[in-house]
């Protein structure tokens, strides 16, 4: 998946004055089959989460309390986008690795994503992640 593939999505919102609802359901809202879902918290001051590629797995993140900044690599590009609406979330695809920081005091980040975890899926390595995606093995 190149970045020109990676997307905010914007979430369905059912604003009432009681409360905000937001949802997200497989192949409806997000364009995968849910199978996990992880939340990031309590991220210390000036920490970066992330910093892997994934071989498969999709991913849907958001921000679902404060914000965060997400930079996206696939090997040929950068694009890095703000979180701060609990109702919009980045579509990250396979093959683009990825790093999240800047987190605001009290942020959480929510996961949802397509396959349950597989080490083997990984790119921890940010040399190897470019020789594969330019060609290399």
């Amino acid at each position: 998946m190149a970045l020109a593939d990676c997307r905010l999505i914007d979430l369905p919102r059912i604003v009432d004055p009681r409360g905000n609802l937001t949802f997200i359901e497989a192949q409806r809202t997000v364009p995968f089959e849910i199978k996990r879902v992880y939340y990031l918290y309590d991220v210390p001051g000036g920490a970066t989460r992330a910093g892997h590629g994934h071989r498969t797995l999709q991913q849907l993140m958001i921000a679902v309390a404060g914000s965060f900044y997400i930079k996206l690599d696939d090997g040929f590009g950068v694009q890095t986008y703000l979180l701060n609406r609990s109702y919009q979330g980045l579509h990250v695809g396979p093959m683009v690795w990825r790093e999240i920081d800047d987190f605001s005091s009290g942020s959480v980040c929510l996961a949802v994503v397509s396959d349950f975890f597989d080490e083997s899926d990984y790119f921890r390595d940010y040399e190897e992640f470019l020789k594969r995606v330019r060609g290399g093995r």
